[in-house]
């Protein structure tokens, strides 16, 4: 195995800080897009739905 505890895994030598940083910023910006789709799919289907029912009362 490449490290010889879990201490020296996290630590990555001396990288480590931007190593995990790098995957916190990651995650946190593919979090940010999967929220902001879900989001916007609300808004869109919410906006079908009163055309929908504007069309409908004609």
């Amino acid at each position: 195995m490449a490290f010889e505890s879990l201490t020296d895994f996290l630590q990555m030598g001396t990288h480590g800080v931007y190593v995990w940083s790098t995957y916190g910023i990651s995650l946190l910006v593919l979090a940010g897009l999967g929220i902001g789709t879900l989001k916007a799919r609300a808004e869109l289907k919410k906006q079908l739905k009163k055309r929908y029912q504007r069309e409908q009362s004609r």
